[in-house]
């Protein structure tokens, strides 16, 4: 009797092991996956540009204190015209210059290289920050290019629209496989390597700068956004 009783709970063991062992897991609804894209257009309302003061001379002392005059004009003008966040120093530099003749070299001189970015943020005074700035020393101006104030907005409303585009792309292909989107599972906004698109570059010299007032036209900007979106469908 006693085998008998531990024969009975060795099969109800391997009964209850074999039961959960083939119960079937619940299966994974059809899914199918889009991309979609938005592209948001708006006028520029700010701009920025690289201002810069060379200056040379024969003694490294000499050129630094010809360029920190220079440059003092220059920061002065900008100043009377821009709010004080608007200016700010991106680089300087002091290198020697060398003659070469006959397989030597000569010291010629040292130049001095002090560039600022600066923000215009009423787009109409750009050209007239650009020729009081060249009139006041500065000696290049160039990398001019123009962005937008609240960025973060049209960026939001490009992100809407790749989702929309998204959504109906993935609807299209349900309705073409004779179903339909139950409901969305995932979406991923994609993040390529940040490529600046192309914007007017401006460069000029103070000995070269045209009499009349320089013109600047800011056209129009192109914010995009991607996504990719899966749906459940039935």
């Amino acid at each position: 009797m006693i085998r008998t009783l531990v024969g009975m709970l060795v099969l109800s063991s391997a009964t209850l092991t074999f039961a959960q062992t083939v119960t079937p897991a619940a299966s994974e609804p059809p899914v199918v996956v889009t991309s979609g894209e938005g592209t948001v257009k708006r006028a520029p309302d700010q701009a920025w540009v690289t201002l810069a003061v060379e200056s040379r001379a024969k003694t490294s002392r000499e050129a630094q204190r010809l360029n920190a005059d220079a440059m003092s004009a220059v920061m002065g003008k900008l100043k009377s015209m821009l709010p004080a966040d608007a200016v700010r120093t991106i680089a300087y530099d002091l290198q020697p210059e060398y003659d070469y003749a006959n397989g030597r070299q000569t010291l010629r001189g040292y130049a001095a290289r002090n560039a600022l970015d600066v923000r215009v943020d009423d787009l109409a005074k750009v050209g007239e920050v650009l020729d009081a700035a060249v009139g006041a020393g500065a000696t290049s101006a160039s990398n001019i290019r123009f962005d937008l104030k609240d960025r973060a907005s049209a960026e939001r409303d490009a992100l809407q629209r790749a989702v929309e585009d998204a959504k109906a792309r993935a609807t299209a292909a349900a309705a073409g496989a004779g179903m339909k989107i139950d409901r969305i599972v995932r979406i991923e906004e994609q993040r390529p390597e940040m490529i600046p698109p192309p914007r007017p570059v401006m460069t000029m010299r103070a000995e070269a700068a045209p009499a009349p007032p320089t013109q600047v036209v800011p056209g129009e900007l192109e914010i995009k956004a991607m996504v990719t979106l899966t749906a459940a469908i039935k």
